[in-house]
């Protein structure tokens, strides 16, 4: 009897441990009250990268000054049956930054946005446009990415694309987004994939349980960023076990068991 109370108890201890260790490597920025955050204090803005989709749009005291510089688009609409019934939908023209980082805005031609904010992009705009307007027009330039988006990939809850509305998001958003990373997931091995805006491709390592990760320049996700976690150990050590494998140990389980019952019993 003191035997099996002194190996429950060891196997209690054990399993003790194994929680204070796993939990050491759950729980997110742990040291949080040994980090300087004043580094952190400097506001992320985007900058526009090749292939962004950038709708623009540009406003005056008077309509009719600023239509040249608001291209529209219109496609037919059919809301009947046969001929009739035909509408037309409006919207603005939006434009695609190419490969060497410009677009062509109308009146003005050939414009280098790629590398610059949203705010750098916006005054770009209106110094070249202002030549065009009256003295007395002071034109309003808004630029928004109509596709920023990210992705999530690995062990977490819901994998998959996200858009992100106010093109700005951090790592700790896109995770749950995301559904935060399941029991099995890497936390302190995450891999953020980035293209720069020459094509370079870069894999960068981020450890959540540190909370320095909070000053580190891949704390705000870019446009097209992606996000993988890598599964732990005992995760990829289940994907190899088969289901007839996973039965076998089952089964062998349960054996033991009633024979260590009938053991006790009929000692």
């Amino acid at each position: 009897m003191k035997k099996s109370f002194n190996l429950a108890l060891v196997a209690f201890s054990l399993l003790l441990l194994m929680s204070c260790s796993s939990s050491k490597n759950v729980a997110y920025i742990q040291n949080s009250d040994t980090v300087d955050f004043s580094r952190s204090e400097v506001l992320y803005d985007a900058r526009i990268m090749p292939k962004d989709i950038l709708m623009i749009t540009v406003n005056t005291v008077n309509p009719e000054a600023s239509a040249p510089f608001n291209l529209v688009v219109s496609a037919s609409l059919r809301s009947g049956t046969g001929n009739q019934g035909m509408s037309s939908n409006r919207a603005l023209q939006t434009y695609l930054v190419d490969n060497d980082g410009c677009i062509e805005f109308p009146v003005v031609g050939t414009l280098k946005v790629g590398g610059l904010t949203k705010s750098e992009c916006e005054q770009l705009i209106h110094d070249k446009i202002r030549r065009f307007l009256n003295a007395e027009e002071t034109p309003i330039v808004t630029v928004r990415m109509s596709n920023y988006k990210i992705s999530v990939l690995g062990e977490v809850s819901r994998p998959g694309m996200f858009t992100v509305g106010n093109e700005k998001i951090n790592i700790f958003e896109a995770l749950a987004q995301a559904g935060d990373l399941t029991i099995y997931g890497v936390r302190d091995n995450v891999k953020l994939i980035r293209e720069d805006e020459n094509g370079q491709k870069n894999v960068y390592t981020l450890n959540l349980n540190d909370a320095e990760i909070i000053n580190s320049p891949y704390y705000y996700l870019q446009q097209n960023d992606i996000i993988y976690v890598e599964p732990n150990k005992v995760k990829s050590r289940n994907s190899g076990i088969g289901q007839s494998t996973s039965l076998w140990l089952t089964t062998t389980s349960i054996l033991i068991s009633l024979s260590s019952l009938l053991y006790n019993i009929l000692k």
